[in-house]
């Protein structure tokens, strides 16, 4: 079997000692998938959506952190003998649980190791934070995949993170859980921003309406502005992949759903790009991980 981490490392450039992390001044952006229910499509679209990205030049590493039901390399058809459990225990380094799915997509599994995760001690928090960093660093983006719901571990991905993707589709109870999502989040500290992804849509004015009531209540409510940054088509094309386990952006890119989640990528880059859309206060892991820990304790 082909060795995963030599495979990453001749992607990736590794850094070496102090002097690499001196001078390298990437900072990625780090980015949370989540969804008010379960069954809208959340792990799908992250991984499209991270496909679309690469595929646009980005370098982009997944990280599966939905603790009760991890299913990207599922989607993909691979399989993942490390996980992060195996990075906290000290069984193996980051390079070694990285695995390579899709299209080489860099991604890490977490499995069981996502609970032990959510009670490290300040020591073990240190080590796991240098160990991402080292592939971090040399990313455009981290993306975490969070479960659905409003679970203590969700939120603090969400909280940590830079920016929120929020997936929701037009049934009445996903956009009233996303809605509830974005509420609830929005009580704490220095809020994360959000935007807006709406699944499995007839056409953008069905994808626009939704959007209008999940904005329109927030804007009233909470005072803040959620935009709409694309949708997804309904297609039969995305139950053909699943079944063939091939993310559908690869196995049918003509679709309505690929077609829609490039559009939507483009989108992305296009704003991340634009003056005043915040990169330039981006933290990068460490940030990230600063401020998860605030909420852990």
């Amino acid at each position: 079997m082909k060795d995963q981490a030599a495979s990453l490392r001749s992607m990736v450039p590794m850094p070496s000692g102090v002097e690499g992390r001196e001078h390298n001044s990437r900072s990625s952006k780090i980015i949370t998938v989540a969804s008010g229910k379960g069954g809208v499509g959340k792990s799908n679209f992250t991984l499209n959506f991270a496909l679309s990205l690469q595929a646009m030049g980005q370098k982009v590493l997944v990280f599966d952190a939905d603790i009760g039901m991890a299913n990207i390399d599922v989607l993909m058809g691979t399989s993942s003998p490390y996980n992060l459990y195996h990075l906290l225990y000290r069984q193996k380094s980051i390079q070694e649980i990285i695995q390579l799915g899709a299209s080489g997509l860099p991604y890490i599994a977490g499995g069981s190791g996502m609970k032990e995760l959510f009670s490290l001690s300040d020591r073990d928090l240190e080590f796991f934070a240098g160990q991402v960093e080292e592939i971090a660093q040399e990313m455009d983006y981290v993306i975490f995949d969070t479960g659905a719901g409003l679970s203590k571990e969700n939120m603090k991905f969400i909280g940590a993170a830079d920016e929120c993707l929020i997936i929701t589709t037009p049934e009445p109870t996903s956009i009233t859980d996303a809605y509830a999502l974005v509420k609830v989040m929005h009580g704490q500290e220095n809020a994360t921003p959000f935007r807006m992804i709406v699944n499995r849509v007839e056409d953008q004015q069905e994808a626009e309406r939704v959007a209008d009531k999940i904005a329109g209540v927030a804007k009233r409510f909470l005072q803040i502005d959620i935009p709409l940054l694309g949708y997804i088509s309904e297609d039969a094309q995305v139950v053909k992949a699943v079944k063939r386990q091939v993310p559908y952006s690869l196995a049918y890119p003509n679709a309505k759903a690929s077609r829609d989640i490039e559009k939507l990528a483009h989108h992305y880059l296009a704003a991340h790009a634009a003056p005043g859309s915040g990169t330039e206060t981006l933290t990068g892991i460490r940030g990230f991980m600063k401020k998860w820990l605030k909420r852990t304790t």
